[in-house]
């Protein structure tokens, strides 16, 4: 059919959709048709994703108190090698009792001065990745941690999805470091960026009134959505929400690692006032939900 000006074509168009629409109405009301809405899928929240308050964390969903005689390999890997670790660390870690043991009711993560291929110095590295993630909830550590010059003790925790998201991108939780050579006082940071290139970072420093290798503490994180609050001995003295980094991944699952490194960039080399064996001694790692 010939078309002969821009007019005509214009009302050719809307008579055709006039003549859809009608006969689109038309097949609408047969008696014989009917129309049911989809329902919109609920929105199921995450369990425990509310922010509570720290005692309410009351439901032990897991725990490991190293009661044992060897430690549990359902619940903890060993990390093992040296290499520097990214930080020019000079341990080299191992799955040896001298490394890690138990005794008394405590782990013991033990430095030692010990030569390992190229490394003067072994150590132990623990992670729960594979075996436990954990997400909402409250996650309680005690332990004593060691000092000295160039000694690196944490308690820690990377995003469950790291082999799919490198560093940064999965996240990284340092609920405590400590710098050896400063044991009046630890580091609680969170790492998180697009790439090794874009890392970014933001915590704080804890300044205590006494030398935190004398005695046990408590660290505690509470994770809810888009906020995590930082405890020491059962006392709030940080916080970090959805604001504080972009993007945010830390509403994800995330496991813990354990472990005491020797030198490197954190608080440099042991010198000459540096002892070794340095242990970290850890009574239990606890893991709450609110019911």
């Amino acid at each position: 059919m010939k078309i002969p000006s821009v007019i005509t074509r214009r009302n050719y168009r809307l008579g055709a959709s006039l003549l859809l629409a009608l006969g689109l109405m038309s097949s609408c009301t047969d008696k014989g048709s009917t129309f049911t809405p989809v329902p919109p899928t609920p929105v199921v929240p995450v369990v425990n994703e509310e922010a509570h308050n720290y005692a309410d964390y009351n439901n032990l969903v897991w725990s490991d108190e190293f009661d044992g005689s060897a430690l549990d390999q359902t619940k903890w890997a060993y990390e093992l090698g040296g290499g520097g670790w990214g930080n020019n660390e000079l341990e080299a870690y191992t799955n040896s009792s001298d490394n890690v043991y138990l005794t008394g009711g405590n782990l013991v993560i033990s430095a030692r001065r010990q030569q390992s291929g190229t490394n003067a110095y072994t150590s132990g590295r623990l992670i729960t990745k594979g075996k436990q993630s954990f997400q909402y909830g409250r996650i309680d550590v005690r332990a004593k941690v060691p000092k000295g010059k160039g000694v690196w003790p944490a308690i820690w925790m990377l995003g469950a999805d790291i082999d799919q998201n490198n560093w940064p991108k999965c996240g990284e939780i340092d609920i405590m470091e400590l710098r050896g050579s400063q044991p009046l006082q630890f580091l609680t940071t969170m790492h998180f960026g697009t790439s090794t290139a874009d890392h970014r970072y933001k915590g704080t420093t804890q300044v205590m009134p006494a030398d935190l290798s004398a005695d046990f503490h408590l660290f505690s994180v509470v994770r809810s959505k888009d906020l995590l609050r930082f405890f020491i001995d059962g006392q709030q003295y940080y916080s970090f929400t959805g604001s504080d980094a972009s993007p945010f991944p830390f509403n994800n699952p995330f496991f813990a690692v354990l472990n005491v490194a020797v030198g490197g960039d954190f608080d440099g080399n042991p010198d000459a006032s540096t002892t070794f064996p340095q242990q970290m001694q850890v009574d239990y790692v606890k893991y709450f939900q609110y019911r």
